[in-house]
């Protein structure tokens, strides 16, 4: 069964490795085939993994589109959740599931997981600075 996406005018898209920007008016696609497609709200760009745990997603998202380097995109998903589990060992359960999605080559998957680590990170960073008053 073929994926039905429809574009935005100027919204971008990733297949396959390949960046796509759709025109100025929508477009819709069939996807007739099995290939990495993720949409601009799923896009990570570089520098906006700043965080421990939004590099996490940054590196999943290479893992899912750029599969000619994936040992390189593993070694470096090992090194970060590691550090993050040493950092705050409650994110255990959530890297948990995650890992056991990299490791059946669930990337798209993962990465929703790795959304919902973010947003564990970013109430985590709220809590911390609620407490010392640096709101």
């Amino acid at each position: 069964m073929a994926l039905k996406i429809t574009l935005k005018p100027g919204e971008k898209l990733i297949v396959g490795g390949a960046v796509i920007t759709n025109g100025e008016t929508n477009t819709k696609l069939m996807i007739e085939n099995s290939v990495p497609i993720l949409r601009e709200k799923d896009i990570m760009a570089e520098e906006q993994a700043r965080t421990p745990c939004r590099r996490i997603y940054f590196v999943i998202q290479l893992m899912y589109i750029d599969v000619a380097n994936l040992a390189n995109h593993h070694n470096t998903y090992w090194t970060l959740v590691k550090e993050v589990i040493e950092a705050a060992p409650s994110t255990l359960p959530i890297i948990d599931r995650m890992n056991d999605l990299i490791l059946s080559s669930k990337f798209y998957q993962a990465l929703k997981l790795a959304k919902k680590l973010i947003e564990y990170e970013e109430e985590a960073v709220r809590h911390a600075r609620r407490s010392t008053g640096n709101l």
